[in-house]
């Protein structure tokens, strides 16, 4: 049964919250033990957070995941964890998230609140809702985004939330997510609805608009930040902008995944086992690290 659970809790989703880690590292003080223990905290938070929530959409979504020809074999559409377990483990995640969350403070908690409120309201009406349903899911990185800076406000008061940091994080998201959509309407066939209630609504044209307006805000967002003048002040450099083409080169190889591939309906699997967006990640964090704190 507790390995039943663990797969429940969608551990292969946690790249998501890696994105914790990007308060610390633009912030240039992952040199600091205490601020890197606490991010590494708020990744665990959001993790167990984000399990609870695939547990409460499971649980409510049991009868439509049986219909799904992947989403039948979760622990909980094939019996394999029982309801009354799943529930047990939903309440005791809770007080976990909540004891952590208080740890990490009062402004971090209420980031994570709004994320698991925004999350329900997701679960009972908002995924059916074309447009909102995306949009939520590119809130919740914008809202790891900020839970990232506030868990180091504790300790480093001086912290700042860079306006920058969330318009590339809701674009690039809002990227994931449509081409999330764009798959499972391709990989649906004639059970679209039965599957996701919501693609009854979605279009392929429709959607691959969005997928370009999307994919070039993302890369003009981050373009545009590496050469602001508050940038290159504040890391006293224009070395950033050269990043953009790993940048431009992760969204245009996600592009065409979501094109000849049937994994990008889930963007870690993706992230996880495509090797040029692997290379291509690696490379981008390196040079960030190499810029922001061995330039000089």
């Amino acid at each position: 049964m507790i390995g039943a659970l663990v797969q429940e809790l969608r551990p292969r989703q946690w790249t998501k919250n890696l994105l914790l880690f990007a308060g610390v590292l633009f912030s240039q003080q992952a040199g600091h033990p205490q601020l890197l223990l606490r991010a590494a905290a708020g990744f665990l938070t959001f993790s167990l957070l984000a399990g609870t929530v695939y547990l409460l959409n499971d649980l409510r979504d049991i009868e439509q995941d049986r219909l799904h020809p992947k989403k039948r074999e979760r622990p909980i559409a094939s019996g394999r964890l029982p309801v009354r377990a799943a529930w047990t483990a939903v309440v005791v995640l809770l007080l976990v998230v909540g004891a952590l969350s208080a740890w990490l403070g009062p402004l971090f908690s209420g980031v994570a609140a709004a994320y698991l409120v925004m999350n329900f309201a997701y679960s009972y009406g908002l995924r059916d809702q074309i447009l909102l349903d995306v949009f939520v899911i590119a809130l919740g990185f914008v809202l790891r985004a900020i839970a990232g800076v506030e868990l180091l406000r504790p300790l480093s008061p001086e912290t700042g939330l860079s306006p920058w940091l969330l318009v590339c994080t809701f674009f690039g998201a809002l990227f994931l997510a449509l081409a999330k959509r764009r798959r499972e309407l391709a990989n649906a066939g004639e059970d679209v609805g039965r599957r996701r209630a919501v693609l009854l609504q979605y279009t392929p044209a429709l959607l691959d608009g969005l997928l370009i307006v999307s994919a070039a805000s993302s890369i003009m967002s981050y373009a545009l930040y590496t050469i602001w003048p508050a940038t290159v002040a504040k890391f006293n450099t224009e070395a950033l902008l050269y990043t953009v083409p790993f940048v431009t080169y992760g969204i245009f190889r996600y592009l065409h995944l979501v094109r000849v591939s049937e994994s990008t309906e889930d963007p870690s699997q993706v992230l996880l086992s495509d090797r040029p967006l692997i290379t291509c990640v690696t490379l981008y964090l390196v040079t960030v690290v190499l810029i922001l704190y061995f330039r000089g």
